[in-house]
């Protein structure tokens, strides 16, 4: 029996029976194409290709990045990105500007709503809002993330947002009592608004239907913590690790020039020595450093993701080694919250491989040569040459440690 299918190659072209002869179509043209493709054999043919050959560009190990096949990266690598409307980087609305009318001054809260945010440990988050922030630089990273892992896959090896950059750029808890809210309609919401802030039911209402997703502040300052050349910096007049402010003060919107598809091959061109590895090194009087942020499991709020450690020693100042495949999802929340408690066992489990860096970038021996087997390391694909795009780059150490180092070493812990 015949099946009417579309095939796809492993350059991510469209593969076309009776236009020319074995001439590729973009992928944005194929539905240009009335002629369908009469194919006997199973469709798994080429998954099956993929999953003993791997990808161009990487991975070639397909057992870590599972979802590889539909993520971001491999259309960028093939050049069928798809982009809907004009503009391929995300949409970002920043909510700064309207918190910095509706918050008062230092003291100018109600004695009771005050005394409710110093309880909480949550006061600052009123203030580390930015007004706006760079969309561009925000969707270069993001097309690096990865659900599988979490992390930042870069050409050097695996970053993330650690619980310890959370707890330093905003001066949130990282230890506390757990708490389930209790989820509220739109109605609810504005309803509670009006009882407790005194705010016109109609004016919540709709500002409770505008807003949707996450803040990006955190990463915006984040991204400039670590990587001092991307992007512009502005700085604030806060000395934050004098005066006891969250870091994500010392940051404020500079307008930039670059756009997304110029900033792929620049974080493609990063090496190690272009990060501050340890940026929070001077801000230890306010933010001392606390073992639970090694902590490796799931973190749970309005979703659950894996938080894993172990993938990103190196910002913790530890020699990173391979680190076991990510752990299945937990069967509940009981469990996270278990596992969270008992924070100290999967600590150990991560140091014991380890020792603190000789030099910030330090990795085993094998990690690097493992991680351009299971990671899809850059972006923009080479300029082919006479035998197409080649699969993967080289490892080719770009630093050495010392011959000399001191025979004491610094733990942050």
């Amino acid at each position: 029996m015949h099946c009417v299918v579309r095939t796809r190659r492993r350059d991510g072209r469209i593969r076309h029976a009776g236009v020319g002869r074995g001439v590729s179509i973009p992928v944005e043209q194929e539905q240009d194409i009335e002629q369908p493709v009469f194919v006997e054999q199973p469709m798994m043919q080429e998954d099956e290709d993929v999953a003993q050959h791997g990808w161009p560009g990487g991975p070639l190990d397909t057992s870590l990045l599972t979802r590889y096949s539909y993520h971001v990266a491999r259309y960028i690598w093939f050049g069928t990105e798809r982009i809907e409307g004009a503009k391929p980087e995300l949409r970002i609305a920043s909510l700064g500007s309207k918190l910095t009318g509706w918050v008062p001054g230092p003291g100018q809260h109600h004695p009771n709503i005050q005394g409710w945010l110093d309880e909480s440990g949550l006061k600052w988050l009123e203030r580390t809002s930015l007004s706006r922030v760079d969309p561009q630089i925000l969707s270069a990273f993001t097309e690096r993330w990865h659900p599988e892992t979490s992390p930042f896959h870069m050409s050097f090896g695996e970053m993330t947002i650690t619980r310890d950059d959370v707890v330093c750029l905003l001066h949130i808890p990282v230890r506390g009592l757990f708490y389930t809210p209790v989820p509220v309609s739109m109605e609810e919401a504005a309803a509670l608004a009006t009882e407790l802030l005194g705010v016109p039911y109609e004016v919540a209402y709709l500002e409770t239907s505008r807003l949707r997703g996450g803040t990006f502040t955190q990463q915006w300052c984040w991204i400039h913590e670590y990587f001092p050349t991307l992007g512009r910096r502005g700085e604030s007049v806060h000395r934050c690790d004098d005066m006891g402010y969250p870091r994500a003060t010392r940051w404020v919107y500079k307008q930039g020039k670059t756009k997304l598809p110029a900033y792929r091959p620049i974080m493609d061109a990063l090496t190690p020595p272009d990060v501050i590895w340890r940026p929070f090194e001077g801000h230890r009087g306010s933010i001392p450093s606390n073992l639970i942020t090694c902590f490796s499991g799931y973190l749970r709020g309005c979703t659950v993701v894996p938080y894993l450690p172990e993938r990103c020693l190196r910002q913790f100042g530890f020699v990173q080694y391979i680190p076991p495949p990510p752990p299945h999802p937990a069967t509940s929340y009981t469990d996270i919250d278990s596992l969270w408690s008992g924070y100290h066992t999967s600590v150990d489990r991560i140091l014991q491989f380890t020792r603190p860096v000789r030099f910030d970038a330090e990795t085993t021996a094998d990690y690097l040569p493992w991680y351009y087997t299971v990671s899809h390391p850059i972006l923009c694909r080479p300029d082919d040459g006479p035998h197409g795009a080649p699969p993967v780059p080289q490892f080719v150490p770009a630093y050495a440690p010392p011959k000399k180092f001191p025979a004491t070493f610094l733990s942050i812990f």
